[in-house]
Protein backbone atom coordinates (compact mmCIF):
# COMPACT_ATOMS: atom_id res chain seq x y z
CA UNK A 1 0.00 0.00 0.00
CA UNK A 2 1.11 3.72 -0.65
CA UNK A 3 3.00 5.40 2.07
CA UNK A 4 1.06 8.60 3.65
CA UNK A 5 1.56 11.78 0.77
CA UNK A 6 1.51 14.08 4.25
CA UNK A 7 5.22 13.07 5.57
CA UNK A 8 8.06 14.69 3.80
CA UNK A 9 11.35 12.81 4.22
CA UNK A 10 12.91 13.91 7.50
CA UNK A 11 9.31 13.81 8.91
CA UNK A 12 8.85 10.52 7.94
CA UNK A 13 12.56 8.87 9.05
CA UNK A 14 12.00 10.21 12.29
CA UNK A 15 8.79 8.68 12.43
CA UNK A 16 9.85 5.20 11.71
CA UNK A 17 12.95 5.24 13.46
CA UNK A 18 10.88 4.86 16.50
CA UNK A 19 9.78 1.40 15.40
CA UNK A 20 13.55 -0.01 14.68
CA UNK A 21 14.92 -2.30 16.69
CA UNK A 22 17.78 -1.45 19.29
CA UNK A 23 20.74 -1.95 17.71
CA UNK A 24 20.01 -1.25 14.61
CA UNK A 25 21.58 1.47 12.06
CA UNK A 26 19.31 4.62 12.40
CA UNK A 27 19.82 6.15 8.71
CA UNK A 28 17.13 7.39 6.84
CA UNK A 29 18.07 4.31 4.30
CA UNK A 30 17.19 1.88 7.62
CA UNK A 31 14.18 3.04 8.00
CA UNK A 32 12.82 2.97 4.61
CA UNK A 33 14.22 -0.48 4.38
CA UNK A 34 12.47 -1.54 8.25
CA UNK A 35 9.21 -0.21 6.20
CA UNK A 36 9.39 -1.52 2.90
CA UNK A 37 10.08 -5.06 4.97
CA UNK A 38 6.89 -4.20 6.34
CA UNK A 39 5.09 -3.95 3.73
CA UNK A 40 6.08 -6.98 2.12
CA UNK A 41 5.25 -8.40 5.35
CA UNK A 42 1.75 -7.32 5.75
CA UNK A 43 1.20 -8.56 2.78
CA UNK A 44 2.66 -12.10 3.34
CA UNK A 45 0.07 -12.31 6.30
CA UNK A 46 -2.98 -11.02 4.12
CA UNK A 47 -3.56 -7.92 6.39
CA UNK A 48 -5.73 -5.98 4.29
CA UNK A 49 -8.55 -8.85 3.88
CA UNK A 50 -9.62 -8.68 7.39
CA UNK A 51 -8.64 -4.82 8.26
CA UNK A 52 -10.03 -3.42 4.58
CA UNK A 53 -13.31 -3.13 4.17
CA UNK A 54 -14.92 -2.08 0.27
CA UNK A 55 -15.42 1.08 -0.25
CA UNK A 56 -12.79 2.18 2.73
CA UNK A 57 -9.56 3.21 2.48
CA UNK A 58 -6.47 0.79 3.19
CA UNK A 59 -6.38 -0.68 6.83
CA UNK A 60 -9.93 1.22 8.18
CA UNK A 61 -10.95 -1.60 9.12
CA UNK A 62 -14.88 -2.74 8.99
CA UNK A 63 -14.93 -5.88 8.31
CA UNK A 64 -17.28 -8.24 9.33
CA UNK A 65 -16.10 -11.21 10.54
CA UNK A 66 -18.96 -14.01 11.27
CA UNK A 67 -18.67 -16.60 13.84
CA UNK A 68 -20.47 -19.37 15.56
CA UNK A 69 -21.07 -16.92 18.49
CA UNK A 70 -21.66 -14.02 16.65
CA UNK A 71 -20.04 -10.88 14.79
CA UNK A 72 -16.78 -9.55 14.88
CA UNK A 73 -15.85 -6.50 13.51
CA UNK A 74 -12.48 -6.01 12.11
CA UNK A 75 -10.52 -2.80 13.88
CA UNK A 76 -9.12 0.42 12.26
CA UNK A 77 -5.48 -0.21 11.98
CA UNK A 78 -4.41 2.94 10.53
CA UNK A 79 -2.42 5.51 13.08
CA UNK A 80 -5.53 7.47 13.67
CA UNK A 81 -5.05 8.59 17.31
CA UNK A 82 -8.84 8.55 18.67
CA UNK A 83 -9.90 5.80 16.01
CA UNK A 84 -6.95 3.85 15.19
CA UNK A 85 -4.18 2.52 16.33
CA UNK A 86 -2.00 5.79 16.97
CA UNK A 87 -1.85 5.94 20.71
CA UNK A 88 -0.16 1.84 20.96
CA UNK A 89 3.32 1.75 21.46
CA UNK A 90 5.56 -0.93 20.14
CA UNK A 91 5.36 -2.77 22.45
CA UNK A 92 1.41 -2.53 22.39
CA UNK A 93 1.72 -4.23 19.62
CA UNK A 94 3.92 -6.65 20.50
CA UNK A 95 2.05 -7.67 22.93
CA UNK A 96 -1.33 -7.87 20.05
CA UNK A 97 1.01 -10.56 17.70
CA UNK A 98 2.43 -12.45 20.43
CA UNK A 99 -0.08 -12.81 23.59
CA UNK A 100 -3.36 -11.92 22.35
CA UNK A 101 -3.51 -8.80 24.45
CA UNK A 102 -4.51 -5.37 24.19
CA UNK A 103 -3.38 -2.12 25.29
CA UNK A 104 -4.84 -1.70 28.58
CA UNK A 105 -4.72 -5.40 29.51
CA UNK A 106 -7.46 -6.95 27.62
CA UNK A 107 -7.76 -9.84 25.63
CA UNK A 108 -8.52 -10.49 21.93
CA UNK A 109 -11.14 -12.71 20.62
CA UNK A 110 -9.10 -15.52 18.75
CA UNK A 111 -10.77 -14.48 15.13
CA UNK A 112 -7.66 -11.87 15.76
CA UNK A 113 -4.78 -15.09 14.87
CA UNK A 114 -3.14 -14.03 17.77
CA UNK A 115 -2.64 -18.01 17.90
CA UNK A 116 -0.54 -18.21 15.04
CA UNK A 117 1.02 -14.81 14.85
CA UNK A 118 2.54 -15.08 18.28
CA UNK A 119 5.25 -17.41 16.23
CA UNK A 120 6.09 -13.91 14.05
CA UNK A 121 9.63 -12.85 14.77
CA UNK A 122 9.71 -9.46 17.30
CA UNK A 123 12.27 -8.24 14.25
CA UNK A 124 9.44 -8.86 11.87
CA UNK A 125 7.15 -7.32 14.01
CA UNK A 126 8.32 -4.30 14.30
CA UNK A 127 8.76 -3.93 10.84
CA UNK A 128 5.20 -4.59 10.30
CA UNK A 129 4.42 -2.25 12.96
CA UNK A 130 6.86 0.50 10.95
CA UNK A 131 5.06 0.23 8.12
CA UNK A 132 1.40 1.00 10.07
CA UNK A 133 2.37 4.04 10.82
CA UNK A 134 3.36 5.15 7.31
CA UNK A 135 -0.26 4.91 6.46
CA UNK A 136 -2.69 7.32 6.10
CA UNK A 137 -4.51 8.19 9.07
CA UNK A 138 -8.36 7.52 8.70
CA UNK A 139 -10.99 8.37 11.08
CA UNK A 140 -13.12 5.02 11.85
CA UNK A 141 -14.74 4.18 14.77
CA UNK A 142 -15.25 0.63 15.05
CA UNK A 143 -17.04 -1.79 17.78
CA UNK A 144 -15.56 -4.19 17.46
CA UNK A 145 -17.14 -6.82 19.57
CA UNK A 146 -20.60 -7.43 18.29
CA UNK A 147 -20.85 -10.93 20.33
CA UNK A 148 -24.30 -11.40 22.39
CA UNK A 149 -24.20 -12.18 26.00
CA UNK A 150 -22.17 -13.90 27.31
CA UNK A 151 -19.43 -14.29 24.48
CA UNK A 152 -19.41 -10.75 24.28
CA UNK A 153 -17.51 -10.87 28.28
CA UNK A 154 -14.15 -10.81 27.45
CA UNK A 155 -12.80 -12.19 30.63
CA UNK A 156 -14.09 -15.25 29.45
CA UNK A 157 -11.01 -15.66 26.90
CA UNK A 158 -8.38 -16.28 29.70
CA UNK A 159 -9.99 -19.53 30.02
CA UNK A 160 -10.26 -19.83 26.10
CA UNK A 161 -6.35 -18.66 26.49
CA UNK A 162 -5.86 -21.99 28.72
CA UNK A 163 -7.35 -24.03 26.41
CA UNK A 164 -6.26 -23.24 23.10
CA UNK A 165 -3.60 -20.86 23.25
CA UNK A 166 0.38 -21.63 23.68
CA UNK A 167 2.70 -18.47 23.57
CA UNK A 168 5.94 -18.65 21.35
CA UNK A 169 8.33 -17.24 18.71
CA UNK A 170 8.66 -19.89 15.77
CA UNK A 171 11.64 -21.98 16.41
CA UNK A 172 13.39 -23.54 13.01
CA UNK A 173 14.03 -27.43 13.15
CA UNK A 174 17.51 -27.77 12.77
CA UNK A 175 16.55 -31.24 11.20
CA UNK A 176 14.78 -29.76 8.32
CA UNK A 177 16.25 -27.48 5.20
CA UNK A 178 15.94 -23.97 5.22
CA UNK A 179 12.97 -23.47 2.81
CA UNK A 180 11.04 -26.18 5.19
CA UNK A 181 11.88 -24.20 7.93
CA UNK A 182 10.82 -20.91 5.97
CA UNK A 183 7.87 -22.34 5.14
CA UNK A 184 6.66 -23.15 8.50
CA UNK A 185 6.99 -19.69 9.68
CA UNK A 186 4.77 -18.67 7.13
CA UNK A 187 2.10 -21.55 7.01
CA UNK A 188 1.89 -21.50 11.03
CA UNK A 189 2.69 -18.02 11.94
CA UNK A 190 2.14 -14.48 9.59
CA UNK A 191 0.49 -17.04 7.11
CA UNK A 192 -1.50 -18.38 9.35
CA UNK A 193 -3.25 -20.74 6.86
CA UNK A 194 -4.52 -22.96 10.10
CA UNK A 195 -6.54 -20.07 11.27
CA UNK A 196 -9.29 -21.64 8.19
CA UNK A 197 -8.07 -25.19 7.44
CA UNK A 198 -8.06 -26.17 10.74
CA UNK A 199 -11.04 -27.71 12.45
CA UNK A 200 -12.41 -26.29 15.30
CA UNK A 201 -13.38 -27.20 18.70
CA UNK A 202 -17.00 -26.22 20.21
CA UNK A 203 -15.42 -23.13 21.57
CA UNK A 204 -13.90 -21.97 18.46
CA UNK A 205 -10.02 -23.21 19.08
CA UNK A 206 -8.35 -25.01 16.59
CA UNK A 207 -7.95 -28.94 17.02
CA UNK A 208 -4.37 -29.32 16.39
CA UNK A 209 -3.82 -32.76 15.83
CA UNK A 210 -5.99 -31.97 12.58
CA UNK A 211 -3.96 -29.22 11.69
CA UNK A 212 -5.04 -28.10 8.21
CA UNK A 213 -7.65 -31.00 7.42
CA UNK A 214 -9.98 -28.76 6.55
CA UNK A 215 -12.82 -26.50 8.47
CA UNK A 216 -16.16 -24.79 7.87
CA UNK A 217 -16.36 -21.06 7.97
CA UNK A 218 -18.21 -18.48 7.34
CA UNK A 219 -20.62 -20.88 4.85
CA UNK A 220 -17.14 -22.40 2.92
CA UNK A 221 -15.33 -25.18 3.65
CA UNK A 222 -11.58 -24.40 3.77
CA UNK A 223 -10.29 -27.61 2.45
CA UNK A 224 -7.87 -30.09 3.73
CA UNK A 225 -3.85 -28.79 2.80
CA UNK A 226 -2.20 -31.86 4.40
CA UNK A 227 -0.11 -34.09 1.93
CA UNK A 228 -3.06 -36.63 1.69
CA UNK A 229 -3.22 -37.71 -1.64
CA UNK A 230 -6.95 -38.24 -1.64
CA UNK A 231 -8.35 -35.46 0.54
CA UNK A 232 -5.74 -33.31 0.74
CA UNK A 233 -2.87 -31.69 -1.72
CA UNK A 234 -0.23 -34.75 -1.69
CA UNK A 235 -0.73 -35.41 -5.60
CA UNK A 236 0.31 -31.58 -6.39
CA UNK A 237 3.70 -31.16 -7.46
CA UNK A 238 5.88 -28.25 -5.02
CA UNK A 239 5.32 -26.32 -8.99
CA UNK A 240 1.62 -27.05 -8.93
CA UNK A 241 1.04 -25.77 -5.36
CA UNK A 242 3.45 -22.36 -6.33
CA UNK A 243 1.17 -21.99 -9.39
CA UNK A 244 -1.83 -22.35 -7.50
CA UNK A 245 -0.57 -19.64 -4.97
CA UNK A 246 0.49 -17.32 -7.57
CA UNK A 247 -2.08 -17.46 -10.51
CA UNK A 248 -4.68 -18.63 -8.37
CA UNK A 249 -4.94 -21.74 -10.65
CA UNK A 250 -3.54 -25.25 -11.50
CA UNK A 251 -4.12 -28.50 -13.19
CA UNK A 252 -6.17 -29.50 -9.89
CA UNK A 253 -8.39 -26.54 -9.07
CA UNK A 254 -9.29 -23.11 -9.99
CA UNK A 255 -9.63 -20.74 -6.61
CA UNK A 256 -13.06 -18.86 -5.46
CA UNK A 257 -14.50 -17.99 -2.63
CA UNK A 258 -12.16 -16.46 0.49
CA UNK A 259 -9.25 -18.80 -1.19
CA UNK A 260 -9.27 -16.01 -4.21
CA UNK A 261 -9.15 -13.49 -2.35
CA UNK A 262 -6.15 -14.67 -0.28
CA UNK A 263 -4.60 -14.82 -3.66
CA UNK A 264 -5.99 -11.48 -5.15
CA UNK A 265 -4.57 -9.64 -2.17
CA UNK A 266 -1.69 -11.57 -0.72
CA UNK A 267 -0.08 -14.78 -2.11
CA UNK A 268 0.05 -13.53 -5.93
CA UNK A 269 2.64 -10.85 -4.27
CA UNK A 270 4.79 -13.17 -2.51
CA UNK A 271 8.36 -13.91 -3.58
CA UNK A 272 9.34 -16.83 -5.48
CA UNK A 273 11.48 -17.71 -2.59
CA UNK A 274 8.64 -17.36 -0.25
CA UNK A 275 6.19 -19.59 -2.29
CA UNK A 276 8.50 -22.39 -3.20
CA UNK A 277 9.27 -22.56 0.68
CA UNK A 278 5.58 -22.88 1.68
CA UNK A 279 5.17 -25.74 -1.25
CA UNK A 280 8.36 -27.65 0.27
CA UNK A 281 6.85 -27.42 3.66
CA UNK A 282 2.92 -28.39 2.63
CA UNK A 283 4.39 -31.61 0.09
CA UNK A 284 6.13 -32.70 3.28
CA UNK A 285 3.33 -32.61 5.65
CA UNK A 286 1.32 -34.67 7.26
CA UNK A 287 -0.76 -37.61 5.61
CA UNK A 288 0.48 -38.64 2.97
CA UNK A 289 0.23 -42.20 3.59
CA UNK A 290 -3.83 -41.69 4.08
CA UNK A 291 -5.40 -44.27 1.71
CA UNK A 292 -8.75 -43.10 -0.41
CA UNK A 293 -12.26 -44.53 0.77
CA UNK A 294 -14.15 -47.58 -1.52
CA UNK A 295 -16.36 -44.87 -3.78
CA UNK A 296 -20.11 -45.56 -4.02
CA UNK A 297 -21.62 -48.09 -6.49
CA UNK A 298 -22.03 -46.74 -10.06
CA UNK A 299 -25.43 -48.42 -9.67
CA UNK A 300 -26.69 -46.47 -6.65
CA UNK A 301 -29.92 -45.39 -7.24
CA UNK A 302 -28.32 -41.52 -6.33
CA UNK A 303 -25.47 -42.02 -8.49
CA UNK A 304 -27.94 -42.64 -11.52
CA UNK A 305 -29.73 -39.67 -10.84
CA UNK A 306 -26.86 -37.86 -10.15
CA UNK A 307 -25.18 -38.73 -13.66
CA UNK A 308 -28.45 -37.58 -15.59
CA UNK A 309 -28.09 -33.79 -13.98
CA UNK A 310 -24.68 -33.93 -14.76
CA UNK A 311 -25.08 -34.51 -18.64
CA UNK A 312 -27.82 -32.04 -18.68
CA UNK A 313 -26.42 -29.43 -16.77
CA UNK A 314 -22.67 -29.58 -16.07
CA UNK A 315 -20.86 -31.37 -18.99
CA UNK A 316 -20.86 -28.84 -20.97
CA UNK A 317 -18.14 -27.23 -19.01
CA UNK A 318 -16.67 -30.19 -17.19
CA UNK A 319 -16.98 -32.49 -19.59
CA UNK A 320 -17.55 -36.15 -19.66
CA UNK A 321 -14.56 -36.97 -18.03
CA UNK A 322 -14.71 -34.64 -15.57
CA UNK A 323 -11.45 -33.30 -16.41
CA UNK A 324 -12.81 -30.06 -17.16
CA UNK A 325 -10.51 -27.33 -19.06
CA UNK A 326 -7.32 -26.14 -17.65
CA UNK A 327 -7.47 -22.13 -16.15
CA UNK A 328 -11.04 -21.75 -17.46
CA UNK A 329 -13.57 -24.71 -15.89
CA UNK A 330 -12.39 -26.90 -12.98
CA UNK A 331 -10.98 -30.34 -12.74
CA UNK A 332 -13.67 -32.38 -10.72
CA UNK A 333 -11.82 -35.42 -11.56
CA UNK A 334 -9.30 -36.36 -8.30
CA UNK A 335 -9.97 -33.33 -7.13
CA UNK A 336 -9.09 -32.24 -3.36
CA UNK A 337 -12.05 -30.12 -2.74
CA UNK A 338 -14.22 -32.82 -4.39
CA UNK A 339 -12.91 -35.44 -2.36
CA UNK A 340 -13.83 -33.82 0.97
CA UNK A 341 -15.77 -34.91 3.58
CA UNK A 342 -17.81 -31.31 3.93
CA UNK A 343 -19.23 -30.80 0.60
CA UNK A 344 -20.01 -27.06 1.85
CA UNK A 345 -18.45 -25.72 -0.41
CA UNK A 346 -19.57 -27.43 -3.39
CA UNK A 347 -23.26 -27.10 -2.60
CA UNK A 348 -22.48 -23.53 -1.86
CA UNK A 349 -21.33 -23.14 -5.70
CA UNK A 350 -23.59 -24.72 -7.20
CA UNK A 351 -26.66 -23.15 -5.62
CA UNK A 352 -25.07 -19.43 -5.64
CA UNK A 353 -22.60 -19.95 -8.41
CA UNK A 354 -19.13 -18.72 -8.15
CA UNK A 355 -15.83 -16.29 -9.82
CA UNK A 356 -12.52 -17.20 -9.92
CA UNK A 357 -9.90 -14.42 -8.61
CA UNK A 358 -8.21 -12.63 -10.62
CA UNK A 359 -4.22 -11.82 -10.91
CA UNK A 360 -1.87 -10.70 -13.14
CA UNK A 361 -1.28 -14.06 -14.79
CA UNK A 362 -4.89 -14.34 -15.26
CA UNK A 363 -6.82 -11.35 -15.48
CA UNK A 364 -10.19 -12.17 -16.14
CA UNK A 365 -11.63 -14.67 -13.80
CA UNK A 366 -14.13 -17.56 -14.76
CA UNK A 367 -17.25 -17.57 -13.56
CA UNK A 368 -19.98 -20.53 -12.74
CA UNK A 369 -23.57 -19.17 -12.66
CA UNK A 370 -25.85 -20.15 -9.79
CA UNK A 371 -28.21 -23.64 -10.43
CA UNK A 372 -30.50 -22.70 -7.24
CA UNK A 373 -33.08 -21.44 -9.81
CA UNK A 374 -33.59 -24.56 -11.37
CA UNK A 375 -32.19 -27.28 -9.33
CA UNK A 376 -34.15 -28.82 -6.83
CA UNK A 377 -32.49 -29.96 -3.74
CA UNK A 378 -32.58 -33.64 -4.57
CA UNK A 379 -30.90 -32.58 -8.06
CA UNK A 380 -28.11 -30.53 -5.97
CA UNK A 381 -27.54 -33.57 -3.44
CA UNK A 382 -27.60 -36.62 -6.43
CA UNK A 383 -25.00 -34.58 -9.13
CA UNK A 384 -22.72 -33.79 -6.36
CA UNK A 385 -22.93 -37.38 -4.99
CA UNK A 386 -22.45 -38.59 -8.73
CA UNK A 387 -19.28 -35.95 -8.95
CA UNK A 388 -17.58 -37.30 -5.76
CA UNK A 389 -17.53 -40.53 -6.78
CA UNK A 390 -16.62 -40.78 -9.72
CA UNK A 391 -13.62 -40.45 -12.07
CA UNK A 392 -11.45 -42.04 -9.25
CA UNK A 393 -13.17 -39.81 -6.69
CA UNK A 394 -14.50 -41.02 -3.37
CA UNK A 395 -16.22 -39.01 -0.72
CA UNK A 396 -19.89 -39.47 1.26
CA UNK A 397 -22.98 -38.98 -0.07
CA UNK A 398 -24.48 -35.30 0.04
CA UNK A 399 -28.00 -35.03 1.89
CA UNK A 400 -30.82 -33.12 0.15
CA UNK A 401 -31.34 -31.56 3.93
CA UNK A 402 -27.69 -30.36 3.83
CA UNK A 403 -28.35 -28.53 0.40
CA UNK A 404 -31.66 -27.25 1.67
CA UNK A 405 -30.10 -25.78 4.89
CA UNK A 406 -27.61 -23.90 2.78
CA UNK A 407 -30.20 -23.09 0.85
CA UNK A 408 -31.59 -21.46 3.42
CA UNK A 409 -28.65 -19.60 4.63
CA UNK A 410 -28.08 -17.99 1.43
CA UNK A 411 -31.40 -16.14 1.52
CA UNK A 412 -30.88 -12.53 1.79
Amino acid sequence: MPVSKRLGGAAFAALVVAAIPVGAQVTGDAAFSQVEKGRDLAVLGDCAACHTAPGLPPFAGGVVLQTPFGNLVAPNITPDIETGVGRLSLQDFQSVMSKGIGKGGYHLYGAMPFTAYTKVSAQDNAAIWAYLQTLEPVKNKIEPNQLPFPFNIRASLIGWNLLNFTQGEFKPDPKQSPDWNRGAYIVEGLGHCGTCHTPKNLIGGDKNSQFLEGATLQGWFAPNITADPHKGIGAWSEDEIVQYLKTGANRFDIASGPMAEVVEKSSQHWSEADLKAVAVYLKAGRNGEAKAPAPLPAGDKLMAAGQAVFADRCMGCHVATGAGVPKLFPRLAQAPLVNSDDPTTLIRVVLAGSRAGTTRAASTGPAMPSFAWNLSDQDVAAVLTYVRNSWGNAAPAVSAKDVASLRTSLQP
